[in-house]
């Protein structure tokens, strides 16, 4: 698709808007509603403070990694470094990469950081992911509310005009958006903002080498290529905090007047999915701004991340779908596993209970799944981990043992 889209485009470069465009605005609000964008000047001063040296902690500590993933059957290092910091026993998984979270400090689990700062650090960026949770519910709610009044005010409209007509109008209206704009209970609020993790991101643009062009509208360098966000809960949202480095001779570059993004500023790219008629947008990103994407505008929209000039690091906190991803499911799966083996009580040779296709088969599914996915994966990401925590030795040679055990099944 992306290939067919590119030789149909040739050498003309979609359109696209900043804030310094008369329509963008007007964009914005028909074409990326379910984007929010809040100033840093809305936020906390003592939450910016606390998320900021955060950040410059984990930096100091050397904990951001470059992830090696896979894109189609190749193997490249991402340009950004990473942490995933998150719930206890939490995964997230993207382009065949899982990331085991570091634990953020949660009552009822034990958690040894490998220094009192890298503690302090993971606690601000709970604090982060609660005051975000709560914009988010709020955002929500504010799309809600205007959507249902944007209902009531066509319903009017087309009163106004014939009786006859109205009746036939209201109907349909009220049926083709009722599907999309039911109000919803908090419960379905909550599970959709209730993000379990965060996925630190920081990139110094002036250490690339090379960045990769923007190919669509002519955006400039990306330090993140157009994407969706993978692994996530349906129609959750995704709510991010930004931080770029700036100093004053980015602040003065952001005066110019110049025709489109503003290179030394970081930017967010949007765009309608696989869309050659609607333009798309660059919007800048300054020092402790916030920017929601709602609903299912991770799934229509495609979003792209633009290098300025400056080091810059961003808190990505997500609702990560935790059904096949977490510590409890896989430690349930081998326990399912392992109810197949039984042991001799007189010479304790084990045994399998049933030799049926369909039990042998689902144990070994498991203990691939253990194998490839889990044990494999945390290992060949070397021991990035232990720079904050060991939380993940314990379950992981639990892992191994119960991996042991389906090794003697097999054979």
């Amino acid at each position: 698709q992306k290939k067919k889209l590119l030789e149909e485009l040739g050498e003309n470069r979609l359109p696209y808007l900043t804030p310094a465009d008369a329509d963008f605005h007007q964009l914005w609000k028909t074409k990326y509603s379910k984007l929010i964008f809040r100033k840093s000047d809305t936020v906390p001063e003592e939450l910016h403070q606390m998320v900021q040296e955060s950040f410059l902690t984990l930096r100091e500590h050397n904990c951001f990694f470059q992830d090696l993933v896979r894109i189609k059957g190749k193997d490249f290092l991402t340009p950004v470094s990473r942490i995933l910091i998150g719930n206890p026993g939490c995964t997230y998984k993207y382009l065949n990469t899982r990331l085991f979270t570091v634990p953020w400090p949660t009552e009822g689990y034990d958690i040894k950081y490998c220094s009192p700062q890298i503690h302090d650090a993971c606690k601000a960026l709970m604090r982060l992911n609660d005051y975000l949770h709560i914009e988010a519910v709020k955002a929500l709610q504010g799309q809600n509310s205007f959507e249902m009044k944007e209902i009531k005010d066509t319903t009017v409209i087309d009163r106004e005009q014939s009786f006859a007509t109205s009746l036939r109008e209201q109907g349909s209206v009220s049926k083709d958006q009722s599907s999309v704009c039911v109000p919803e209970d908090d419960r379905s609020l909550k599970n959709r903002t209730s993000y379990n993790l965060t996925l630190l991101n920081y990139m110094d643009p002036l250490q690339m080498l090379y960045l990769k062009q923007e190919p669509y509208f002519g955006m400039g360098n990306m330090a993140v290529s157009w994407h969706h966000d993978e692994n996530l809960v349906e129609r959750s949202a995704v709510a991010v905090y930004s931080y770029s480095c700036e100093d004053s001779a980015v602040e003065k570059s952001t005066e110019r007047e110049l025709k489109g993004r503003d290179p030394a500023v970081w930017h967010v790219g949007l765009k309608v999915a696989w869309d050659i008629e609607t333009p798309g947008l660059a919007v800048p990103l300054h020092q402790g701004d916030i920017y929601l994407m709602l609903d299912d505008l991770n799934m229509t929209h495609q979003h792209c991340v633009l290098a300025g000039l400056s080091p810059r690091f961003s808190s990505t906190h997500r609702v990560a779908d935790s059904s096949r991803g977490t510590l409890e499911y896989i430690l349930g799966q081998c326990e399912l596993a392992l109810q197949n083996l039984q042991t001799d009580s007189d010479s304790m040779a084990l045994s399998l209970k049933s030799l049926e296709a369909a039990v042998v088969k689902q144990v070994e599914e498991i203990h691939n799944e253990v194998e490839f996915e889990w044990l494999r994966q945390f290992w060949f990401q070397g021991k990035r981990y232990l720079k904050c925590t060991d939380w993940w030795l314990k379950p992981m040679a639990k892992l191994e043992e119960f991996w042991r055990k389906m090794e003697i099944m097999v054979s």
